[in-house]
């Protein structure tokens, strides 16, 4: 009996310790970012983070947050753990999104004003080259083997494919207006973008650099201009999809295998981006409107809690 005990705390400790995480959220209106502990249910603290943060990511290892703030012109490199300050990158003008390589050593950054991508080195802190692209980039990604960087141009409507090696753009994919957000699949075969403005998500053959799917969306009770596809991640293992559909106020749920779309969940007002938990158990949507985020869980699909974390949350991060 008493080994069974013994056993069975020691189950329930590793269980804990396994689900533990942390959630950072970047507040656009508040020039901060929230510290969530989303197991708890409920918001650690805000930190002032500087002007308009957007895009915010972390290191391959976990240890280094990076935050964009736009306004100040900068990507922040902060301690993960403490927050603190460790430096400010020379992200080129307003900085809204980037992307880091699977080593750690490269970022990408979109600078919409200027069309064009600045790439910094992480180990030198350095700006070491840019790249010029459409009209207002803002969608980025790097493959996961690192061979290509991908720019999606927002008014030029095209995915640049630029070889990470010479920084040169090797292909260009047209596809529907306003495209917004680029995912790789974890196998590196696909690339899923979202168009904002035609309320679509496109597959992209990595190898073709061809559009070889299209995804409608339509939710009973909505016209089609609240239907604005933004945020799109896709598991580990390719079997579902999710799409933040903006003023829908929705998360669609795609079959990656089918295509189909199998659900819509019901999150805050004007979702925008999303981040799977390290397990990929959970799904955290930032809602930019309602000023909240949302927990949902994936073995049922269903939303689980909503927790306010400030003024206008955009995007997210999180931390084993």
């Amino acid at each position: 009996m008493q080994s069974r005990i013994l056993m069975s705390t020691a189950l329930f400790i590793f269980s804990t310790i396994s689900s533990a995480e942390t959630v950072f959220v970047s507040l656009e209106k508040d020039n901060a970012i929230a510290v969530v502990d989303p197991i708890a249910g409920k918001l650690i603290k805000t930190v002032p983070i500087g002007l308009r943060p957007r895009g915010i990511q972390l290191s391959p290892d976990a240890q280094t947050l990076y935050v964009a703030t736009s306004d100040d012109d900068t990507v922040l490199e902060l301690d993960a753990n403490t927050l603190a300050e460790k430096t400010k990158l020379p992200s080129g003008e307003d900085p809204e999104t980037f992307a880091i390589n699977s080593l750690g050593t490269r970022m990408y950054v979109s600078n919409e004003d200027d069309n064009q991508v600045t790439v910094i080195d992480l180990l030198s802190r350095k700006a070491i080259h840019t790249i010029g692209v459409g009209v207002e980039p803002e969608g980025i990604a790097v493959s996961p083997d690192n061979q290509w960087i991908v720019s999606a141009s927002e008014t030029t409507n095209m995915v640049h494919w630029i070889d990470a090696n010479t920084y040169e753009i090797k292909a260009n994919t047209l596809v529907d207006p306003r495209p917004r957000a680029l995912s790789f699949t974890a196998d590196g075969q696909q690339l899923w973008v979202t168009s904002e403005i035609d309320g679509t998500l496109m597959v992209i053959d990595v190898a073709t650099k061809e559009i070889t799917q299209r995804v409608h969306f339509s939710v009973p009770g909505l016209g089609k201009e609240k239907i604005q596809p933004v945020g799109v991640v896709v598991d580990d293992v390719r079997q579902w999809a999710y799409v933040a559909l903006g003023p829908a106020n929705r998360v669609a749920v795609v079959n990656a295998q089918t295509y189909e779309v199998e659900k819509y969940l019901l999150v805050g007002a004007r979702v925008w981006n999303l981040a799977f938990s390290p397990t990929q158990q959970r799904l955290y949507t930032t809602n930019g409107v309602s000023h909240d985020i949302s927990i949902i869980d994936l073995a049922e699909h269903k939303v689980t809690k909503s927790i306010a974390v400030g003024r206008y949350p955009w995007g997210v991060a999180v931390k084993p």
